[in-house]
């Protein structure tokens, strides 16, 4: 059976309370419910953190006994395991709906389709495919986590039409405007990490701390850093939630960083394997990466294809050719050696402009 508009207006809603939950439910996914009879609204609900109640709980404890018969609209497969809270499968089957309707099947290839069977299973109509694109958009990180065993990362530069990221000297501070640098800090709310490299700490002793708007929680801290260069003076280690990698095993110096409170992860080889990292990352739980980092990360993440998204803050300046690049890539000698993008959006933030691009992948 096709679905109707009022199918599609229920839908939306319930995307939008699920956006709700942009900056609190990592490792979660995002997920937002309505539950709908005789097309009146009678409850509604979204996911806010790991650990409390899923989207149809609270849907449904609005509802009450008005749920029976009723349709329910979920932005996710609802889950058939129990996790830190039981099955909404069971909640939904337990309240007597007659419908569900979802957006998306759950991604993890372990319990994919799993609810939806135990909701069938009941006697309950189930559809799904209802603006899943949107749904899975909203949940692009726990996608690539559960499907690809990475996060999703994106990397955020600002430079000058010319392409410049820095002076030949360094100095960077500002190219963008302070609009688009309190556009960041929505970007490093909603990821479950901030990656940078040793050489952008040393050079701006960063924090790299969501401020300036509210968040209940705040994003990991990652810094690759080979060597253990960093300094333990460093502003980043005045607060919890850093997570450091290195292939340098210097107890005492792991030692002093770990009494700051850092996390030390020791990776094997001379050079912090870019893959393997990533893959940690998503093993800790973590869904979306932004990468706050200079031109030789960049450089490296791209050529390593770790890279799937470009946040770029394009200021009306130039700074010349002897500034610095946005990343090292080498020199191409041929056309197919280029790395291809895809727009997804472009916006006026400030005098900036707020370019965002996915990385195209060979098929």
């Amino acid at each position: 059976m096709p679905f109707t508009p009022q199918d599609a207006h229920w839908m939306s809603l319930a995307l939008r309370l699920a956006e709700q939950g942009l900056y609190s439910t990592s490792p979660n996914p995002r997920v937002g419910c309505v539950i709908v009879k005789n097309e009146v609204q009678i409850g509604s609900g979204w996911h806010q953190r790991a650990g409390e109640p899923h989207a149809e709980v609270y849907a449904l404890r609005e509802a009450g006994a008005e749920a029976e018969n009723a349709t329910a609209y979920v932005t996710l497969e609802p889950c058939s395991h129990t996790g830190r809270t039981p099955p909404c499968a069971d909640a939904l089957i337990a309240a007597g709906v007659a419908r569900v309707v979802i957006a998306m099947q759950d991604p993890n290839p372990l319990v994919s389709g799993k609810g939806i069977g135990r909701l069938r299973a009941a006697g309950i109509v189930v559809e799904s495919g209802l603006m899943e694109a949107s749904a899975q958009e909203l949940n692009r990180g726990f996608v690539s986590r559960m499907t690809r065993g990475v996060p999703w990362v994106r990397s955020k530069i600002g430079m000058s039409l010319d392409g410049r990221t820095a002076l030949a000297n360094g100095v960077s501070q500002w190219i963008t405007s302070p609009e688009a640098r309190h556009d960041v800090q929505h970007w490093r709310a909603r990821s479950c990490a901030v990656l940078t490299g040793i050489n952008t700490i040393l050079a701006d002793d960063a924090e790299l701390t969501v401020r300036s708007i509210e968040t209940s929680r705040q994003p990991l801290r990652v810094v690759l850093d080979s060597q253990l260069r960093i300094p333990l003076t460093a502003k980043l280690l005045q607060s919890q939630g850093v997570l450091i990698y290195t292939t340098h095993n210097d107890i005492d110096k792991i030692t002093a960083l770990k009494e700051r409170g850092a996390t030390v992860c020791v990776l094997s080889g001379t050079q912090i394997d870019l893959n393997v990292m990533l893959r940690d990352l998503a093993q800790r739980g973590c869904n979306e990466v932004l990468v706050e980092a200079g031109s030789t990360l960049n450089g490296a993440l791209l050529k390593a294809g770790c890279v799937d998204e470009l946040i770029v803050y394009l200021a009306p300046q130039l700074l010349g050719d002897a500034a610095r690049g946005m990343a090292q890539l080498g020199e191409l000698t041929r056309l197919d050696q280029r790395i291809n993008l895809h727009w997804q959006d472009m916006w006026q933030v400030g005098k900036d402009l707020r370019l965002v691009a996915r990385v195209l992948r060979a098929e």
